[in-house]
C-alpha cells in the first residue's frame, strides 16, 4: 500500500482559506500569555499602568473636560478671555491657562485622544506598507527584491525628520498632513526587518511542505511567513508609537500641526514658548505652562518605551536564553 504523504492540519483548514483572517488569528492567539509576562516585569507593568491611565483619560474626556457649547469641534480648547498673560492653576482652571487664555487641563485631556489617534493611525499604515513590501521582497526575491529594496534605500537616504517637515510644508498645515508625512517616511524599517526575517524562515522545511501541498504564495506569506516573522516588528512598532507622538508634537510646536486652539500637546508647549523664563523677579512664575504638557508627553513616551523593552525581552529568543 502506498504511504500517504503527511499534511499538516495548518495547511488543510478549508477549501478557500482566508489569509488575512489566518494572519490575525495567528498573531493574537497568545495575547493572554504575553499579558501575563508583561505584568511580571516591574518596568513593563509600570508602562502598562501608565498607558492604561492615558486610555482611561482619552475615553473619559467628555466627562473630565466637557466641551464648550460654543464650539462645534470638541477638540477646540475653550478660552476664558483673550489676555496675553497666562493665569496660574485655580479651581476654575486646574492646570492654569496659556497665553490668550486657553485652558491647559482641557487641552491636555483632549490632546490624549489626539496623541492616540496620531500614533495608531501612523503605526497602522506604516506597518501595512512595510509588511507587504518586505514580505513580497523576501519571499519572491529576484528583480522584485532588487526593485523594492532599492526603493527602500532611497527613502532611507532622506533624513526622516527633515523630510517629514518638508513634506508637511508642501502639503500644508494640519495633523492629517503630519500623519501622511510620517507614513511616507516611516515604513522602511518595517520592510527591511520583515524581509530579513522572511529570508531566514522561508528556508524551513514546513515552508517547503506548504509549497508541496499546493498552498498559494499569498497563503504561505500571510499564514506561515509573516506570523513567524512579525514579533521583532511588534517590538520596533511599540517603541515607534512614542517616537511618532514626540515627532508630531515637535512639528506642532513649530506651527506645522494642528490649527490654533486645537487640543494637541505640541501646540500646548508652543503656547509656553514666551513664558519659559518667567519674569525678571520670578523665573518660575509661569512654570505650569510648560510643566504639565511636558509631563504628559514624557509619560506617554516613557510608557511605550517600557512596553517596547518588555516586548523585546519576551519575543527575542536570544535574550530569553541569556536570562
Amino acid at each position: 500500500m502506498r504511504e500517504q504523504p503527511f499534511e499538516s492540519p495548518l495547511l488543510v483548514e478549508s477549501i478557500k482559506p482566508n489569509p488575512f483572517l489566518d494572519f490575525v488569528r495567528c498573531v493574537f492567539s497568545n495575547i493572554r500569555e504575553v499579558l501575563s509576562k508583561l505584568l511580571k516585569n516591574p518596568l513593563s507593568a509600570t508602562g502598562l499602568i501608565i498607558l492604561l491611565g492615558f486610555v482611561l483619560v482619552a475615553l473619559a474626556a467628555p466627562w473630565l473636560a466637557p466641551p464648550s457649547e460654543r464650539h462645534l469641534d470638541s477638540y477646540m480648547i475653550p478660552q476664558d478671555g483673550f489676555s496675553p498673560t497666562p493665569k496660574p492653576p485655580s479651581a476654575q482652571h486646574l492646570f492654569g491657562t496659556t497665553e490668550r487664555q486657553y485652558d491647559i487641563f482641557y487641552g491636555l485631556v483632549w490632546g490624549t485622544r489626539t496623541a492616540f489617534k496620531i500614533g495608531f493611525v501612523v503605526l497602522f499604515f506604516t506597518l501595512i506598507v512595510g509588511i507587504i513590501l518586505g514580505a513580497l521582497s523576501g519571499y519572491f526575491g529576484g528583480w522584485i527584491d532588487e526593485l523594492l529594496m532599492r526603493m527602500t534605500e532611497i527613502f532611507i537616504a532622506f533624513p526622516s525628520l527633515v523630510a517629514t517637515m518638508v513634506l508637511v510644508t508642501i502639503l500644508g498645515k494640519g495633523l492629517d498632513k503630519i500623519i501622511i508625512a510620517f507614513v511616507v517616511f516611516g515604513w522602511m524599517t518595517y520592510a527591511r526587518l520583515i524581509r530579513g526575517n522572511i529570508l531566514q524562515i522561508k528556508e524551513n522545511t514546513y515552508i517547503e511542505a506548504a509549497r508541496a501541498a499546493g498552498a498559494t504564495a499569498t497563503r504561505i506569506i500571510f499564514r506561515h511567513l509573516v506570523p513567524n516573522a512579525i514579533f521583532p516588528v511588534v517590538v520596533v512598532a511599540s517603541l515607534d508609537i512614542g517616537t511618532v507622538v514626540l515627532g508630531a508634537a515637535a512639528l506642532s510646536f513649530l506651527g506645522l500641526g494642528a490649527p490654533e486652539g486645537y487640543s494637541d500637546w505640541g501646540q500646548m508647549i508652543s503656547y509656553a514658548l514666551n513664558w519659559i523664563l518667567g519674569t525678571h523677579n520670578d523665573r518660575l512664575a509661569y512654570w505650569y505652562t510648560i510643566f504639565f504638557p511636558g509631563l504628559m508627553i514624557s509619560l506617554f513616551v516613557l510608557a511605550w518605551n517600557f512596553l517596547g523593552d518588555a516586548f523585546r525581552d519576551i519575543f527575542d529568543p536570544r535574550l530569553r536564553g541569556s536570562r
